[in-house]
Formats: C-alpha cells, structure tokens, sequence
C-alpha cells in the first residue's frame, strides 16, 4: 500500500528552516544591540547583515517564489535588507536611501497583501486607527525634523499606513496584522533613535519587535503556497 509522505515530510523541513533561522535571525540581532552598545562596529555590522538575511533566506526555504504573493514578500523582504544596510551609517545620504529602500519595501508589501483577497470593513477601520496614530507620530517628530527628512517621514508614514491597513484586510492570513503592528511600533524606535534622542534603549526594544515582524511575513508564505 503507497503512503503519500510528502506533505508531513515537507511540514517538518518547513519547521525546521523555521526554527533554524528564526534562532539565527534573533540571536544575531541580540548580537547587534551588545555590539552597537560596546562600539563595536565591525559585529555589529556583521551580526545586523546576519539578522536580515536569515528572514530572506526563511522566505527562500519556504518555497515564496512558487506564489505571486510569496514573489512579492521576498521582494519586500529583500529591499528590508537593503534598507536595515543602509542604515547601519548614520550619515544623512545613508538614512534617506533607508526609507526609501523601506518604502519600496512597503509598496511590495502591499502588493502581496492584495494577492490574497481583502475584506473591505476591515481596512476601513485598520485605515482609520492607522492614520490616526500616524497623525500623532508625525505631530510628536515634526519639530526634530529639518530639510529632506519632513518630506521622506511624511511619506514613509503614508505608505506605512497603507501597509497597515492591508495587513489587516487580508484577513486570510491573520499574522499579518500582527506583523504589521511590530513593525510600525519598531519604526517609532528608529524614528526616536534618529531624530530625538539616541539611545541603545531604542535599539533594545525596536529591533526584536522588527525582526519578529519579518520573521512572521517570512513565514506566512507558506501559508499560501
């Protein structure tokens, strides 16, 4: 008699590629925070490139180039890990090309989001609260922001709302509000670090929520696949 192995086989190497690089990816953005903390550039570096590119190679693993929408959050995945290099510096030139790389990235996201079919009420009421808590984030950084910065933030908080909203109304796959949620909480840790007040403490809470984020967009491709 033939038993079809195929689907629990593939069910536990998803597992393990999860855990494996989930393990990696959170371990070296911890590794990130100490080595930003003690001055240590070159690990940090090193451990931030390590970070990004585990929940790249998490999409990879979980087959994302067999969907459209799988396409669509690598691709998002992949301009997240340029973004996360170019803000390793803190020159200006460097911090715009981040939230550039960063808008893209949202844009793709959005783009995977609608693949999956949305529930109209729910970006509705998603697209309200979001705006209104980016009201209020634009209110609190207006002051600290000079020059180019009003115009790319602005921006990046439109696009971000965006993300949001459709995170949420794909209501087929509900880790992806989740995930929106860490991410945009992690970005208010960015935003404090670059134009308010620098502080390890922002990397301490910010990054883990982001990596987490990426880690559940990474993983939820294979929820469609």
């Amino acid at each position: 008699m033939y038993l079809n192995i195929s689907f629990p086989l593939r069910f536990v190497v998803v597992e393990a590629n999860t855990s494996t690089l989930s393990a990696v990816c959170l371990v070296a953005a911890t590794s990130y925070v100490f080595a930003s903390w003690t001055g240590k550039k070159v690990i940090a570096a090193s451990s931030k490139t390590a970070a990004s590119l585990s929940f790249v190679l998490l999409a990879i693993a979980n087959e994302a180039a067999a969907t459209e929408y799988g396409r669509y959050i690598l691709l998002a995945l992949i301009l997240s890990l340029v973004g996360d290099h170019c803000l390793l510096s803190r020159k200006g030139h460097f911090l715009l090309s981040g939230i550039a790389a960063f808008f893209l990235a949202h844009v793709a996201f959005v783009a995977a989001f609608v693949q999956l079919g949305l529930d109209r009420t729910y970006f509705v009421i998603s697209l309200v609260f979001a705006t209104a808590a980016a009201y209020f984030i634009l209110r609190w950084l207006w002051k600290y922001l000079e020059g180019p910065y009003k115009a790319a933030v602005t921006a990046y908080l439109v696009v971000m709302i965006m993300m949001a909203s459709f995170a949420f109304a794909a209501a087929s796959v509900p880790i992806l509000g989740i995930a929106a949620i860490l991410f945009a909480v992690s970005d208010v840790s960015v935003a404090r670090d670059r134009f308010v007040s620098r502080d390890i403490v922002n990397k301490a809470w910010g990054l883990p929520l982001y990596y987490i984020a990426q880690l559940l967009f990474a993983a939820s491709v294979i929820t469609v696949v």
